[in-house]
């Protein structure tokens, strides 16, 4: 019977939980030192020494929480990742594309990102205002250029299977009827120009169509500076791709002795607005050198860079830090490779490193969030298959996943192919199908933010058991088979701390998240973040965090949130600490309010101890 009151009246409400203990009927099982995890992120430098204490491990650590999920930030921020400062350049002056050294040597406690100099991009999901693309930066020395390691040269294919491409966004509509292409080496020769119909081509991807300009189509690029009258007379038009499809493979101001500098495309400025009869050009677009400038979204870029892009403003805590902190607790970890914005040669000696040190690593993640990047599914499955075959040679056993999508609620659409799928996991799971390498995909992650910043409300809570299975079903339908695991390497309520995360909202969620996710079949859970991070504003100046501790300036926790008490409560009461298998039986509820929904949901573990535990 649960009694609620309600001033002096006590309303009784009958109440029954039902658990279905027949022993063939358990829907999950999991072992908690495997599957409940934490993740640690990317770091304020001048935070490391503070966080990597024995005073605030201990209380981390107190959380219980086991294996630890590495997170790579770096390809968020269009960033290359030295994960050993010790490499080497493969231009011999000390610049190019950089590999670090995989035999040990000196202690790795700090390890950096480099901002790429041929970015294409304004901002990404995850840059935000860090940076400017320099395809409207106004500079005709700098120029974007795509990523070699999508060419005919490292592909096996012909480049016309993965078209690299350029967006302009002209914030508003606008009439149009020309452009101005300001080509670098390698250029296109053979391309289109093509402007949108629909409201959003990288948001709603589904909702319009692309359609080539009257005169966009082009066989026979000669590279310089191009000006193609586009229409007979202007349109109105926001966003504008240019799609390339084959490229004149010569070679980029980097010269001719690396050929990943003479394969692919590469643009120094675009103009775009209209063209008079007798010739003048009337330019729309803002090149400035921030973030102010006309948008620009790309395919890919080329991760050559130099040791003047360092970001040692943040910090990938160094492996060898990582490992023997104490924060790993020994126990295998999930390790990401750079793969967006990498070598395949990097991410094996990051691999073959991390074994001669000893590491145990439990999951190899490919790359960070590829949807957010914008990528085409078949680019990354190019840069997946190529990776998966270099780190494999390290370690045949290794197991390789991704591709780590962002937070959310629904299957990832991106434009459809020529047979009008639009299913970014589908097709990348056609891909490796066709390929002959679906073996590669051991495992599935992805990340949890369910509810979006600003708009979270009590009655969000009901929401959490659909949503999380409801997002493993539609992975399941779009192809991954149904013995690959699915991880969630990062997760919380919503990707931007608030109130919410650290008030009592929060534990709820956390709890029913957790039981909600092992009932639906998944294999692991990867808290975000382990750290303490302190507290920061939210919405409407609400004050929160992502963690499980409020913080003073130097790091020093000085109280726990909601979360934390959850966190143990699910690692500690309704789990039962250890290398044992629990097996998850469906439990149900009976009440339920006016509108329906279920006030109290139930999770059933038989621990190995032999007890129940009713979460």
């Amino acid at each position: 019977m649960l009694c609620i009151y309600l001033t002096a009246v006590a309303v009784c409400l009958g109440q029954t939980i039902r658990v279905d203990a027949t022993p063939n009927h358990a829907v999950n099982t999991f072992v908690p030192t495997e599957a409940l995890g934490a993740g640690i992120d990317r770091i304020n430098t001048a935070a490391t020494d503070k966080l990597f204490t024995e005073p605030v491990m201990k209380q981390v650590l107190s959380a219980g929480w086991q294996t630890v999920s590495y997170r790579q930030n770096t390809e968020l921020f269009v960033e290359a990742w030295h994960w050993n400062p010790q490499g080497t350049w493969s231009d011999p002056s000390g610049k190019g594309y950089f590999v670090g050294n995989p035999k040990p040597s000196d202690f790795v406690r700090h390890s950096f990102g480099y901002f790429l100099p041929h970015r294409g991009f304004t901002r990404n999901d995850g840059t935000d205002a860090n940076g400017y693309s320099r395809i409207t930066d106004g500079d005709e020395k700098t120029y974007w250029k795509s990523n070699p390691y999508l060419s005919k040269a490292y592909t096996g294919e012909d480049d016309s299977n993965y078209p690299q491409w350029v967006v302009l966004d002209l914030a508003g509509s606008h009439e149009i009827n020309a452009i101005r292409i300001s080509w670098g080496e390698p250029y296109a020769r053979r391309y289109l120009v093509q402007y949108w119909t629909g409201e959003d081509p990288i948001k709603q991807p589904t909702a319009g169509t692309w359609v080539t300009f009257q005169g966009g189509n082009v066989n026979s690029g000669r590279g310089g500076v191009a000006t193609l009258t586009l229409a007979s007379a202007p349109m109105p038009v926001r966003y504008l791709r240019i799609w390339m499809t084959e490229s004149s493979n010569t070679c980029d101001d980097h010269g001719s002795s690396d050929r990943r500098n003479c394969v692919g495309y590469a643009i120094r400025e675009i103009y775009l607005g209209t063209m008079s009869a007798d010739g003048k050009f009337y330019d729309l677009v803002r090149h400035t050198a921030d973030p102010d400038q006309t948008t620009t979204y790309c395919s890919s870029v080329d991760p050559w860079h130099g040791p003047q892009d360092i970001n040692d403003k943040r910090d990938q805590v160094g492996f060898d830090l990582f490992y023997t902190s104490g924060y790993t607790r020994g126990l295998p970890a999930v390790v990401p490779i750079a793969l967006i914005y990498g070598t395949p040669e990097d991410s094996a000696n990051q691999i073959a490193y991390l074994k001669a040190r000893g590491y145990p690593i439990s999951y190899v993640e490919m790359g960070e969030e590829a949807d957010g990047q914008y990528m085409l599914p078949e680019d990354y499955g190019a840069l997946y298959v190529q990776w998966a075959t270099a780190l494999h040679k390290v370690d045949p056993a290794l197991k390789l996943g991704g591709p780590v999508f962002q937070g959310v609620n629904r299957d990832i659409q991106v434009w459809p192919d020529a047979q009008g799928q639009t299913s970014w996991l589908g097709r990348f799971v056609t891909y490796l199908k066709a390929h002959n390498r679906l073996q590669d995909l051991a495992f599935l992650s992805f990340e949890h933010y369910p509810l979006e910043p600003c708009k979270i409300q009590w009655s969000n809570l009901y929401d959490e058991p659909t949503l999380i299975s409801h997002i493993m079903q539609v992975w399941r339908d779009d192809g991954v088979p149904p013995n690959v695991p699915m991880l969630i390497t990062e997760l919380n309520i919503t990707w931007n701390a608030g109130e919410s995360s650290v008030d009592t909202f929060g534990a709820l969620w956390l709890a029913d998240f957790t039981g909600a996710f092992f009932t639906a079949g998944g294999s692991g859970m990867y808290y975000f973040h382990y750290l303490p991070m302190g507290v920061h504003p939210g919405c409407g100046s609400s004050m929160g965090t992502f963690g499980m501790f409020t913080t003073d300036s130097n790091f020093h926790i000085e109280q726990y949130t909601s979360q934390y008490f959850a966190s143990q409560l699910i690692t500690q009461e309704w789990a039962q600490p250890g290398t044992s298998v629990h097996k998850v039986f469906p439990a149900t509820s009976d009440i339920t309010d006016p509108a329906g929904h279920i006030l109290v949901t139930a999770y059933a573990l038989f621990r190995p101890d032999g007890q129940w535990a009713l979460m």
